[in-house]
């Protein structure tokens, strides 16, 4: 059963699925679909052009569909989808996307956590499993691969892109892309280890990590080129998906990876 508080705001035509409860001074509009199970708490917004999956959470002063903050956005008609089991936590925001992207849509993925005050702005893919902690706001067009974490405050160049698993200290100013499975912070930003403790929190084997230190050891700290350093994990590791995912990421990379570690400080941060 469906439950619409007296004092919210939804409108008539707007599409709500099974068991989806609205809290007082909620505002739903028109072009709207939310689905089963879900919650939008008191005082959280939904406006046009929205997708809301199962069992998701909106949580007040929540903001999901403003236009996009952006000065090539004209009017059109562009969209957000957010899949299952998402919870947007207090004033949080999503922005529309932009025609002008090519995209014309900004989307979040399964069981995603955005915490207070962050900001997901035009045409941004995150993933499935991530975490965006208070504060973090990600520029347009940013994409987020599944399982990846910025730490509170972080704020994301546009055009950036953050790799499966990666994490990303507090604080961080990312202006460069962070390949998949590794630490990094400290100011300026730079790679310090791969993601131990989450690799090791989500079923990775020791052998897999291993392999996944060896090919970074070989990419920061061999002294070659990165190009060279690929082309020598290509030849010189067994074909997996790790080594795939690494290799593709870095020759795709439109920003180029984040630096190594400036000279006298130490890369032991796999979280040992």
């Amino acid at each position: 059963m469906t439950t619409i508080h007296p004092l919210a705001c939804v409108n008539p035509k707007a599409k709500l699925g099974d068991n989806v409860t609205v809290g007082p001074y909620a505002y739903i509009d028109e072009f709207v679909e939310i689905g089963d199970g879900t919650t939008v708490m008191p005082h959280a917004t939904i406006f046009n052009y929205v997708k809301i999956g199962k069992d998701c959470n909106i949580f007040p002063g929540a903001v999901v569909g403003a236009v996009p903050q952006d000065l090539k956005f004209d009017g059109e008609i562009t969209y957000v989808e957010i899949g299952d089991r998402v919870n947007i936590r207090e004033c949080a925001t999503v922005n529309r996307g932009t025609k002008a992207s090519g995209k014309g849509i900004t989307r979040i993925g399964n069981d995603t956590l955005i915490m207070s005050y962050c900001h997901v702005a035009h045409d941004c893919r995150v993933g499935n499993h991530c975490i965006l902690v208070s504060y973090v706001g990600i520029a347009g067009e940013t994409d987020v691969d599944d399982w990846a974490i910025l730490g509170g405050s972080t704020v994301v160049h546009q055009f950036s892109h953050i790799g499966t698993h990666a994490m990303v200290g507090g604080g961080s100013t990312v202006n460069k892309d962070i390949p998949p499975y590794v630490l990094c912070g400290r100011a300026p930003i730079t790679f310090a280890g791969i993601n131990l403790v989450g690799l090791r929190r989500r079923g990775f084997s020791s052998d897999q990590i291993r392999n996944i230190k060896d090919m970074y050891d070989m990419i920061y700290n061999s002294g070659m080129n990165v190009s060279d350093a690929c082309e020598k994990i290509e030849a010189g590791f067994p074909q997996s998906d790790e080594r795939d995912t690494i290799l593709n990421f870095i020759r795709n990379s439109k920003r180029g990876i984040v630096r190594g570690p400036v000279l006298g400080q130490s890369i032991k941060g796999d979280q040992e």
